[in-house]
C-alpha cells in the first residue's frame, strides 16, 4: 500500500496559496484533503448556524475542485483526536501538514494529534498560513509582547516586507490521491441550511476607505472578515492588493493579529478583564435590558438598527459595533462577557481574539481600550455618522412611531451611573 499524505484544512478553505497544500505537494507520496466537522465546536452551536452552512458550501466547492484532479475531500465528523486514530488505522500515512491556529482550544488540540501521530512514527508539519506575522514574530526589544496597538503596529510595518510575499496560484493537480469519499449533507452532520448568507468580499472600497468606512448606510466596508476567518481567500494575497491603497485598511489587517497575539500571549482574556484593576467593577445585569439590547428594543435607533442587522443578516457595521458594545456596557452597565458571548452565536466573522479584544476595548477593561470615562452618546452618533438616518430606517423602519419604546434609559443619567460605578470599581 502506498504512503499517503494527509492536509488537514480547519481555517483555510481554499487549495490556492495555502501553505500547508503547497508543501504536502512537494513530497512524492500523493496527498489527500481532509476536513474534519469537530463535535466539540458544533455541539455548541444552534442547529440553523449560518457558519455551518458557509463552511459546508466552501467545502462542495473544494470537493468539485479536487474532483477535477480525479481526487475528493475526505470529510469525517466526530473528536478529531478519535478521527485521527481511525485514519491511523484506514489509511498508510507518511505526512501529516495543517496550518496553525493560534486560539486556546486549538492548540491544545493540534498538540494531541501532533502527539498521537508521533507516536505512531508519522511526520507531521505544521505552517505559518493565516497571518503576516505570528505571535511569537513582533516582540518587544526584551523579548515580551505588546500590549498597546501602535507600538506593535510600527514594528509590524518595520518588519514588513511587500518583496516578500509570495502567492502560490499554482497547484500540481496530478499529484492528489484518488479518494473514495462523499461530502455528507448538513442533514447527516446535524444542522440545517440557515436563511443567512454570507456575501462575496469586495475590495473595491479600499481606495475610499478612510472617507466611507465609518458609515453604515454607504457601501464602505469590505465584508472581507468572514472570508478571513474561514480562510476562503489567503490572508498574503490580500496584503499584497491593498498595501499601498490604504493605510487605514491595511491597519485594520494589523489590528487583527494585535489581538491574535494577545489571545496566544494572555490566554486568560477569554474570560478575565486584562486590566486586572477592573475586576471591581459591579455590573447591573438586568436580565430584561439584556433582552432587550439582543432583540433590538432599547429606544436608541441606532442600537437598535445595529442588533437588528447582526440578527437577521449575521453582520453588523463596525462603527455600529462600537456604539451597541458601548451602550450596553456603559448605559446598561452589564458585564462585556454577556454581549461578546452574544456576539460569539451571531457573527458570521466570529473570531475569539477579535471579539474579546474589541469587547474588551468598549468596556475599557482590555489592553489598550478606550478610557472608561469614554461614554458614546449614541445621538451623537447618529448625528455624525447617520445624519439622514438611511441606515435607521432600514433596520428600524418604526422609529418614528408611537409604537416604537421610549429610551430604556436617560443618556445623562446612564453616563453618570457609569462614570461613579467605574471609579468606585478601580479605586486603588
Amino acid at each position: 500500500m502506498n504512503r499517503m499524505n494527509i492536509v488537514w484544512l480547519r481555517r483555510d478553505l481554499r487549495l490556492t496559496d495555502n501553505t500547508a497544500l503547497q508543501q504536502a505537494l512537494k513530497s512524492d507520496n500523493k496527498t489527500a484533503v481532509l476536513f474534519i466537522f469537530d463535535t466539540n465546536i458544533l455541539d455548541e452551536l444552534d442547529k440553523d448556524d449560518a457558519r455551518v452552512t458557509f463552511i459546508h458550501q466552501q467545502l462542495t466547492k473544494l470537493d468539485k475542485e479536487l474532483r477535477e484532479m480525479n481526487s475528493g475531500l475526505l470529510v469525517k465528523t466526530g473528536d478529531p483526536l478519535k478521527i485521527w486514530q481511525e485514519l491511523i488505522n484506514d489509511f498508510e500515512i507518511g505526512e501529516v501538514h495543517f496550518n496553525r491556529d493560534y486560539e486556546p482550544y486549538a492548540t491544545d488540540r493540534d498538540d494531541q494529534v501532533k502527539q498521537l501521530l508521533k507516536k505512531n512514527s508519522i511526520s507531521v508539519f505544521s505552517h505559518k498560513d493565516q497571518v503576516i506575522f505570528e505571535p511569537h514574530e513582533v516582540l518587544k526589544a526584551d523579548g515580551t509582547p505588546y500590549t498597546v496597538f501602535t507600538p506593535y503596529k510600527n514594528k509590524w510595518l518595520e518588519h514588513f516586507d511587500p518583496q516578500q510575499i509570495k502567492v502560490e496560484e499554482h497547484i500540481k493537480t496530478n499529484s492528489f490521491a484518488s479518494i473514495e469519499s462523499s461530502l455528507p449533507t448538513l442533514e447527516v452532520i446535524g444542522f440545517q441550511r440557515s436563511t443567512i448568507s454570507v456575501k462575496d468580499y469586495d475590495l473595491s472600497v479600499v481606495e475610499n476607505y478612510s472617507k466611507t468606512r465609518n458609515f453604515p448606510a454607504i457601501h464602505g466596508t469590505s465584508q472581507l472578515s468572514v472570508h478571513l476567518r474561514f480562510g476562503t481567500v489567503s490572508i498574503r494575497q490580500i496584503v499584497q492588493q491593498v498595501y499601498n491603497q490604504s493605510p487605514d485598511f491595511l491597519s485594520e489587517l494589523v489590528w487583527r493579529e494585535f489581538f491574535m497575539q494577545i489571545l496566544f500571549h494572555f490566554p486568560r482574556v477569554v474570560n478575565e478583564n486584562f486590566r486586572t484593576k477592573y475586576n471591581g467593577i459591579e455590573w447591573r445585569n438586568n436580565e430584561k435590558e439584556f433582552e432587550r439590547w439582543c432583540t433590538g428594543e432599547t429606544g436608541y435607533p441606532i442600537v437598535d438598527a445595529g442588533m437588528r442587522e447582526l440578527n437577521q443578516s449575521g453582520y453588523m457595521h463596525n462603527r455600529v459595533r462600537m456604539i451597541t458594545a458601548s451602550f450596553l456596557c456603559k448605559h446598561l452597565l452589564i458585564d462585556w462577557r454577556w454581549g461578546e458571548a452574544y456576539f460569539a452565536k451571531k457573527l458570521l466573522d466570529f473570531e475569539l481574539s477579535s471579539n474579546n479584544g474589541n469587547w474588551q476595548w468598549a468596556a475599557g477593561t482590555g489592553c489598550d481600550a478606550a478610557p472608561y470615562f469614554r461614554v458614546f452618546n449614541p445621538t451623537e452618533q447618529v448625528k455624525k455618522f447617520d445624519k439622514e438616518m438611511r441606515y435607521i430606517k432600514k433596520w428600524v423602519p418604526e422609529f418614528q412611531e408611537l409604537t416604537y419604546p421610549a429610551p430604556i434609559v436617560d443618556h445623562k443619567m446612564a453616563r453618570n451611573r457609569a462614570l461613579e460605578t467605574y471609579k468606585k470599581g478601580i479605586a486603588e
